[in-house]
């Protein structure tokens, strides 16, 4: 959405309304909103996977595929999204993603049958995957650049990210009062009032005229995403030299390289490789997807830590992490104040540092671990970093888009936090099952034995700590201290 300037009566100039106006608020709380719905399902079904499984039959690889279902659809259709929304409009592309999102919702939650439960996860990555590049695009046309802008950017982050920090609560509690269906069914109110907020305050901005939708592009990248994230979890019960697995991984890698070659060549891209000719944007989004690439796994490794080895029921599991969750809306909210005075670029490697701290810390969980130093303190850490990292990023990558690639460059964002979140968690879970020692997995008691979990959990967390330091440094070497719009791009 695009704000119309207005004339100001004493000087005869026109100015943008600024983010004060209600109708801007209007815009960022009802874009925030459905970015906070489009967040919270990749992480509010983990507490929820124990009675998924129970009631449904599911394997380990089904479980998982309840979580990258959704993420590797979101991802890998998000860029097809964003250029949507700049060709055929941010509020349309805004309603379709979450009339999409919304139906799906129904589908899982009355799912009989764990295919039917992927089936319909998938189909709600695809539309969060319209949705959320629209839900970003709206925030920053919303208000005028500048420091107003970076304000909205960070409503937009810290609700997003609250989403995702939520979701252990929201799931516990639904799954402890009513059932695991619930996960998926609270969507449905809330989406009907978020579309109805949507229809009465988005307008319409100018669209993109000339152009095409890169379907091959599409299916390529997402093709090509998906058998890379289901190789990567094969590993878990398979050698990474299994001949199939080894097939698999390599598949998806072709297909990606596929996908560069077709983008290179065809008229209208759907990802113009001259956008990383821009550094704020290549490097911006790199780094985002190593931050994403370590949240993901904190929320699974979180809520299993808490269930299966200290005991804690799905809704006490959701109650601990509260303070985790709002460590992260504050380090989002802050980042926008510091910004000004330390550089987006310091902001941002200084947020990657305190999460790897926080990582570190949790990597010394034990069996009889404690709230405070097991999961309040490193919680607090880990994610009040990655909220801090995150706005200056998304702010970076964004500023230095031209107004007709802003909802690609939008997509482009969600993309590599959400498939760094995809493939990092399937990483983690493979060098957590290999890290773990060797004997039954399940105990006497029919549950699983914790002396086999810690181990491989406290060696995920000690690899993403080693993940966000070398994002900080990376960011550090490869980030402009400002944004530019380069005139390549």
């Amino acid at each position: 959405m695009t704000l119309m300037p207005q004339t100001d009566s004493a000087t005869g100039t026109s100015r943008t309304p600024s983010l004060r106006t209600p109708r801007s608020w209007q815009v960022v709380l009802t874009a925030s909103a459905a970015q906070f719905l489009v967040v919270l399902d990749v992480s509010v079904v983990n507490v929820a996977l124990p009675s998924m499984r129970t009631d449904l039959g599911l394997s380990a690889i089904g479980l998982q595929w309840v979580l990258n279902a959704y993420a590797v659809a979101f991802a890998g259709f998000m860029l097809l999204g964003g250029r949507a929304a700049d060709l055929y409009g941010r509020k349309a592309m805004f309603l379709l993603g979450l009339g999409l999102f919304t139906a799906a919702s129904v589908v899982g939650g009355i799912a009989p049958e764990g295919p039917y439960l992927i089936g319909a996860r998938a189909v709600q990555g695809l539309g969060a995957a319209f949705l959320s590049p629209a839900t970003l695009t709206l925030v920053a046309g919303a208000v005028p650049a500048g420091a107003a802008r970076t304000r909205a950017i960070g409503t937009w982050t810290a609700v997003g990210a609250a989403g995702g920090a939520a979701g252990g609560f929201v799931g516990g509690l639904l799954v402890d009062l009513l059932s695991w269906r619930w996960v998926l069914l609270i969507n449905v109110p809330v989406g009907i009032l978020v579309l109805a907020a949507a229809l009465l305050w988005l307008r319409e901005g100018p669209t993109g005229t000339g152009r095409r939708l890169d379907l091959p592009g599409a299916v390529l990248v997402t093709a090509g995403l998906a058998t890379l994230a289901y190789g990567i979890a094969r590993t878990e019960e398979t050698a990474w030299t299994d001949p199939a697995t080894l097939l698999t991984l390599l598949g998806g890698l072709a297909l990606l390289a596929v996908f560069v070659a077709v983008e290179a060549r065809t008229a209208a891209p759907l990802m113009p490789l001259k956008l990383f000719r821009n550094r704020a944007v290549s490097a911006a989004n790199v780094a985002i997807l190593l931050c994403g690439s370590t949240s993901f796994g904190m929320w699974f490794f979180m809520t299993t830590y808490a269930q299966n080895v200290l005991g804690y029921t799905p809704l006490q599991a959701g109650l601990a992490l509260v303070p985790s969750s709002l460590s992260v809306i504050l380090g989002s909210k802050l980042a926008p104040r510091l910004m000004p005075v330390l550089g987006a670029r310091n902001v941002a490697v200084t947020g990657a540092l305190i999460g790897a701290a926080g990582f570190a810390w949790q990597s010394t969980l034990t069996v009889d671990g404690t709230f405070l130093g097991t999961i309040l303190g490193p919680g607090i850490l880990m994610m009040a970093g990655l909220g801090l990292a995150t706005t200056p990023l998304a702010t970076l990558a964004t500023s230095s888009a031209e107004p007709g690639d802003a909802g690609l460059v939008s997509g482009l964002v969600n993309t590599s936090r959400t498939m760094g979140g995809a493939l990092g968690l399937a990483v983690l879970s493979t060098i957590a099952a290999a890290a773990a020692p060797t004997g039954p997995y399940i105990s006497v008691a029919g549950t699983p034995d914790p002396y086999h979990l810690v181990p491989g959990y406290a060696m995920a967390f000690r690899v993403a700590a080693g993940v966000l330091t070398a994002a900080a440094a990376l960011m550090l070497l490869w980030l402009p201290k400002t944004a530019t719009r380069s005139a390549k791009v």
